[in-house]
């Protein structure tokens, strides 16, 4: 009896043990199956946090986007408001009309304003004085960076301009460092000589001929009263003298797309812009930059811009035949003129053009060279993409004191302008 009770124990001990077994492997297996779905419901869920936050991008660059284009929008409305308002005023002075005369016109006159009106003034009076005669030759037109509103009420109270308002809807940032934001915002305060549009009208003439004059200039840099001498003399250059120019429409149309936003001076003045194309400049200006308080804060005006000659003298342009001022010509004269200049070597070269009869020349070994004798001088100094200023075949010329005139020349001037011996 009692070993039928040990065996039947045994039975259900072993009986439990499967079962508990059992259920272990089943208890196993059943948290292996809630372990892969964990496992998959937090991978789900990490996607969809991923996604989640590819959405909210999204939606913050949308968001950027819209604001992108509201500002656009903004812009345009205002470019739209200033060309309705510009036709308008063309409309109402009755320009178109007065272009439809007799006179053909020669170019329009845009004198670029930023934020000081009284300077704006005095510029829009010197441009009034002449131009009224000529109206229709020149239209003349106030280009306004800002939006000052002294400038603006300013150039609104002539009838005899058109007015055009540029506005920066963002900040105005620099594209290099040390440019001043000023030269972003530039303006150009002037007062012209008597004959100012009778010299355009006749170079314009002479652009027309001759494609290799990129633009004509009222400007010379070296135009201070102490080294001008003849009123009707015009040279070729190399250099852009820029204060007062004019170009044809197509070379507009060719320079407008890449137009840099500063400093398109200097720009101008590159190689890869100009292209070996020349300038036309006086040699006694027909233009005077009276801006000491502008955006070059004053820099060289006490120098070199305050002692400017300004043209005094109506000179019949009408009557002047420009045309040894073509390429062919003018490079066949200039040189003839050079030869016959005497030279001077060695050291105190303003002495020893003091102490010459006639023009003279010095010659200049390099850049250092060229700025060790023109600082002698009192000339420009500066250089640009290798040209100094005003220079012809890198041949500087002045007077010193007028009316001889003084030839600074290059190591390669004799060689570009086709002098072999002398």
């Amino acid at each position: 009896m009692t070993n039928k009770f040990l065996c039947d124990f045994r039975f259900l001990l072993l009986a439990a043990a499967v079962a508990f077994i059992y259920i272990q492997m089943r208890l196993f297996t059943t948290q292996s199956k809630y372990a892969d779905r964990l496992a998959n419901a937090v991978e789900a869920e990490t996607r969809c946090t991923s996604q989640m936050r590819k959405l909210i991008d999204q939606i913050s660059m949308q968001q950027s986007r819209i604001v992108d284009l509201e500002e656009d929008k903004k812009r345009q409305d205002e470019e739209y408001g200033q060309m309705k308002a510009l036709v308008q005023d063309l409309q109402l002075k009755g320009l178109q009309r007065r272009m439809n005369k007799i006179q053909t016109p020669v170019a329009a006159v845009v004198v670029m304003a930023c934020n000081r009106a009284d300077y704006l003034e005095r510029t829009i009076k010197s441009i009034l004085k002449y131009q009224n005669a000529v109206a229709s030759k020149f239209p003349l037109f106030v280009s306004q960076d800002g939006s000052d509103p002294q400038v603006r009420k300013k150039a609104l109270s002539y009838d005899q301009l058109t007015h055009m308002q540029h506005l920066d809807s963002k900040l105005v940032q620099t594209e290099r460092p040390g440019e001043l934001i000023a030269y972003y915002k530039i303006a150009h305060d002037m007062e012209i000589a008597p004959d100012f549009f009778d010299y355009f009208e006749a170079a314009a003439a002479l652009m027309e001929k001759d494609k290799t004059i990129m633009a004509v200039s009222s400007w010379n840099d070296n135009g201070q009263k102490q080294f001008v001498h003849d009123p009707e003399i015009l040279y070729r250059s190399d250099f852009f003298p820029g204060l007062g120019w004019m170009l044809t429409k197509p070379t507009w149309n060719e320079l407008s797309p890449k137009w840099p936003k500063a400093y398109w001076d200097d720009w101008l003045r590159l190689q890869e812009n100009h292209k070996g194309r020349q300038f036309i400049r006086p040699e006694v200006c027909r233009t005077y930059n009276f801006g000491e308080h502008g955006s070059s804060l004053g820099q060289f005006f006490r120098q070199y811009l305050e002692p400017i000659k300004l043209n005094d003298v109506q000179v019949d342009w009408k009557s002047k035949d420009l045309s040894y001022l073509m390429e062919d010509k003018y490079i066949k004269l200039f040189a003839e003129i050079l030869k016959n200049a005497k030279p001077i070597n060695g050291a105190d070269a303003v002495l020893k053009a003091s102490n010459v009869q006639g023009d003279v020349r010095v010659h200049y070994e390099d850049q250092p060279d060229f700025e060790r004798i023109a600082r002698q001088f009192g000339v420009f100094q500066e250089w640009k993409d290798g040209v100094p200023r005003t220079a012809y075949k890198g041949v500087v010329v002045f007077r010193y004191p007028p009316p001889r005139r003084v030839f600074l020349v290059g190591p390669k001037s004799f060689e570009l302008l086709g002098i072999k011996s002398v």
